[in-house]
Formats: C-alpha cells, sequence, structure tokens
C-alpha cells in the first residue's frame, strides 16, 4: 500500500482516534444506560436518545464549513478538550441535579460535538492520503472506530456493573485529554480561505454551493442519502432502542447480569464493524458500488430471525444470543457498506467542497435517527410482551428500502 496512507501524520490521526473514540463509546454507553436503569422507560429512553441527535444533526454542517476553512488539527484538538471538560462537569453535577434533564443536556452537547467533529476526520482523509488509497484509509479509520467502539462497551461494561457510572466518567476524562494532547502533533495540509463577510452569510453561501453541488452536479447522490435515510429511520434507530431495552429490561436476566452482557452485546456491534471495515479493506478493490445495495439487503434479512426468537423461546439467554449473532452479521454489511459510500462521495467530490458536502450528507442521513429513536421508543412502550411484532415491523420496512435502493445504486460510477 502506498506509504502515504501511513505516514507519520496518518498514524497520528489513527492514534487520536483510537483514544478519542474509546471514550466516547464507553460514554455513550455508560450515560443511557445509567437512565434506562433508573427509570425502566423505553419511551423516556427514546425521547432522550432523539433529543440526542438533533445537535448532531444540527452542527454537522457548521462543523463541514468549518472544517473546510479551519485548520482541522485544531478542530479535533479543541473539541476533545472541550469533550473533557463536560464530563467534569456532569461528575460534578451527577448527585445534585435533576437525572433526567442533566443526563438528556450532557448527551445532546456530546453528540453536538461528535457532529461539528466527524466532518474534519473525514475531509482529512484525502488531504492525507492519494486518490488510489482513498477507500484503503477510509477502511482504515472505519476498522479503528470499530475497535474502539468494540473494547469502549466491553470495558465500559465492566466498570459500570463493578464500579459504577463515576469509574465510567473517570476514564473518558482521561481519554478525551489524551487525545487532544496527541492530536496536537498532527500535520494536515491546510490553506487559508477568505472570511470576508458575516459568519451567518458564509454559513448559508457555504451550505447553499453543497446542497447545489449535490442536487446539479452529482444527484445521485442526494438519491443515495435519502434512501439511506429510510434506512437510518427503520433499521438503525431500532437497534438503538432495542438492543438495550430487551437485554435490560424484557429478557429475563438478573440485573447485574443484564447490563454487563449489555455491554458484550454492544461489543458484538463494533465487532461486526470491525470485520466489516477489515474485509472492505481486504476486497476494496473487488467490490463494486453498484452492487451496494446487496448489503442492506442482507442487513434487514437477518432482523427476521430476531422476531421469531422473540416469539419461540422462553429462555432469555437463548434470545440474547440470537440477538447478538444478527446485530454481529448486520454490523458487518452496514460498515461495508458505509465505507463504500464514503469513499465514493470522497472521490467525486471536489477538495474544496469536501467538508461542506461530507457534512450536508452526514446530516440528511442523519436526519431520520431522531425520529425513529423516539418512534421506537413508544413502539416498545405500547408492544409490551409483544416485542417481536416492532422487530417484524422494522424487518419489513427495511428491506422493502432496501430493495427501492437497488436501482438508485446503478447508476453509480464505479471507484
Amino acid at each position: 500500500m502506498n506509504q502515504k496512507v501511513f505516514s507519520r501524520d496518518f498514524k497520528l490521526v489513527v492514534i487520536g482516534q483510537i483514544i478519542s473514540l474509546f471514550g466516547n463509546a464507553a460514554l455513550r454507553f455508560a450515560l443511557p444506560l445509567y437512565l434506562l436503569n433508573q427509570t425502566g422507560s423505553a419511551a423516556l429512553y427514546g425521547t432522550v436518545m432523539a433529543c440526542a441527535f438533533i445537535p448532531a444533526v444540527l452542527l454537522s454542517p457548521v462543523g463541514g464549513i468549518v472544517a473546510d476553512r479551519v485548520n482541522k488539527r485544531n478542530v479535533m484538538v479543541i473539541l476533545d478538550f472541550f469533550t473533557a471538560a463536560l464530563i467534569l462537569l456532569f461528575y460534578l453535577l451527577m448527585d445534585g441535579a435533576d437525572l433526567v434533564v442533566l443526563l438528556t443536556a450532557t448527551l445532546m452537547i456530546l453528540y453536538g460535538i461528535a457532529g461539528a467533529y466527524q466532518p474534519s476526520v473525514q475531509a482529512s482523509i484525502p488531504a492525507l492520503a492519494d486518490r488510489e488509497h482513498i477507500m484503503a484509509a477510509n477502511s482504515v479509520i472505519n476498522t479503528i472506530s470499530s475497535f474502539a467502539a468494540l473494547v469502549g462497551p466491553v470495558l465500559g461494561g465492566v466498570l459500570y456493573s463493578a464500579y459504577g457510572l463515576k469509574s465510567v466518567l473517570r476514564v473518558c476524562m482521561v481519554c478525551f485529554v489524551l487525545s487532544a494532547v496527541m492530536e496536537i502533533f498532527i500535520h494536515i495540509p491546510f490553506q487559508r480561505r477568505s472570511m470576508e463577510g458575516s459568519i451567518l452569510g458564509i454559513v448559508k453561501s457555504d451550505f447553499a454551493q453543497s446542497v447545489r453541488f449535490i442536487q446539479r452536479d452529482r444527484p445521485v447522490i442526494g438519491k443515495a442519502v435519502l434512501a439511506v435515510s429510510g434506512i437510518n429511520l427503520f433499521l438503525s434507530a431500532m437497534i438503538t432502542v432495542a438492543l438495550p431495552y430487551l437485554v435490560t429490561e424484557v429478557l429475563s436476566l438478573e440485573a447485574a447480569q443484564a447490563n454487563r452482557l449489555y455491554g458484550f452485546a454492544q461489543g458484538a456491534l463494533a465487532a461486526g464493524g470491525l470485520t466489516g471495515g477489515i474485509c472492505a479493506g481486504i476486497f476494496a478493490k473487488k467490490l463494486s458500488v453498484q452492487k451496494a445495495g446487496n448489503l442492506i439487503i442482507m442487513s434487514a434479512a437477518v432482523l427476521f430471525p430476531v422476531a421469531g426468537a422473540l416469539l419461540l423461546f422462553s429462555s432469555g439467554m437463548a434470545v440474547y444470543v440470537i440477538l447478538t449473532v444478527c446485530c454481529f452479521a448486520v454490523m458487518i454489511c452496514c460498515t461495508m457498506f458505509t465505507v463504500q459510500m464514503m469513499a465514493f462521495f470522497q472521490t467525486v467530490t471536489p477538495p474544496d467542497l469536501l467538508g461542506k458536502v461530507m457534512a450536508v450528507i452526514m446530516t440528511i442521513a442523519m436526519c431520520a435517527q431522531p425520529v425513529g429513536n423516539a418512534m421506537y421508543g413508544a413502539l416498545f412502550e405500547l408492544c409490551k410482551g409483544y416485542e417481536y411484532a416492532v422487530i417484524l415491523f422494522a424487518g419489513v420496512a427495511s428491506l422493502g428500502i432496501a430493495v427501492g435502493m437497488k436501482g438508485v445504486f446503478k447508476e453509480f460510477v464505479n471507484v
């Protein structure tokens, strides 16, 4: 593989991502689980998670605009330090403040930071890897993300079950500080652009430029992103709400055991992402972007065994094993699909538009997530005792959208 892919700066980006994403994964595991343990309400859980996604949707375009106009290294450093400070504030206030309000506000800020942060990471990849190896570089970043997400929930689950939420918070603070310090030493090629006019005017102009590019120059991107939004609504949001709710509240498992098993289930999701990222890297030259829709069809089909297990099996552990294995399979397919899509978008987008366009793409794709979280929280609350029906609904809806997407991907030019 070309040496540029594994340059010093690329390695530092990877190491910083490992540390930062480990803290992020552990935190996103522990905070919602703490809320679910304290309240036992799927509807409240889904509503809080829906609220948490809103800032990510709103700030992702801003993050893209910033990524094109500000040194991407500085964005990463500042946001990691800010995240560490936010965790410290939550740590100091959690015993005296209203839990739901404090946790909702903290999650909203955390997801907002992630929305502003990721465009800088995505936009830095073409600057650190040549065009020929962009998919391989994306595979490395996605693999690292999945590895951190694998270790984060597992260790977070062990820490949370044994020592409580505060131990997880302390570890995460250290992670974000270390990541920020590591990122200080990264050099990402950057050409300063004019900042004439008001900030609001710049935001409106850059956002409009990105939308025009997607609508006029590459309309197939818009079609694909809208279709993916449907998958986020019916598939991704379902997994986000169903996994913790089913494992900790529905299956016949002892409370402490359920929390640990949920950590392992989240680890299985990340392991699937890790496997999918590795596969995408190994088979990068053999994967056809026109057939990417088949991966989503397979992801949707895997939901049906989960519904069948909930309906037919009385053993909580048996259902848990089937649920975990199926989630692992879903993540393999979804990660391979994501790597293909990111590589395609990055390849067909001009460098001066890349940050903004990637931010718009991620914003549109994420818009369905909060709606889906709230919807599935309410559905699981309404269908207590019939959770299999909710999973079956998600499988049918996702499969229908996935089949409809196949025509869109045939319009893609292979990369």
